[in-house]
């Protein structure tokens, strides 16, 4: 079992940034393909990055690309995702996910969820 927790959130004004943190309890972390999804008032969730075993492989949302970057420091047991020219359509709740293998074309396939930490960025 892996817990997953999330900080970082917080209200930033539209251009700025944030860096959010997962930290994965236990000795396996580096097995585990690691994933942010976010979920906004009133909609699904939805993926946002993805990132391999040793960091060197990563997917984003189209949504996102450009602007955020998914990475991991297997020694810290922590992936991170650092958020850039933020947009109020950023604001949501955002989730980190772990899972024991690649989730295929289907990245909601996650094993492990955090309980997701927010991010506001007014109008």
């Amino acid at each position: 079992q892996v817990q997953l927790v999330e900080s970082g959130g917080g209200l930033v004004q539209a251009g700025g940034s944030l860096r959010l943190s997962c930290a994965a309890s236990g000795r396996t972390f580096s097995s585990y393909v690691m994933g942010w999804f976010r979920q906004a008032p009133g909609k699904e969730r939805e993926f946002v990055a993805i990132i391999d075993r040793s960091g060197s492989s990563t997917v984003y949302a189209d949504s996102v690309k450009g602007r955020f970057t998914i990475s991991r420091d297997n020694a810290k047991n922590t992936v991170y995702l650092q958020m850039n020219s933020l947009k109020p359509e950023d604001t949501a709740n955002y989730y980190c996910a772990g899972a024991r293998k690649w989730p295929g074309t289907n990245y909601e396939n996650m094993d492990y969820w955090g309980k997701g930490t927010l991010v506001t960025v007014p109008s």
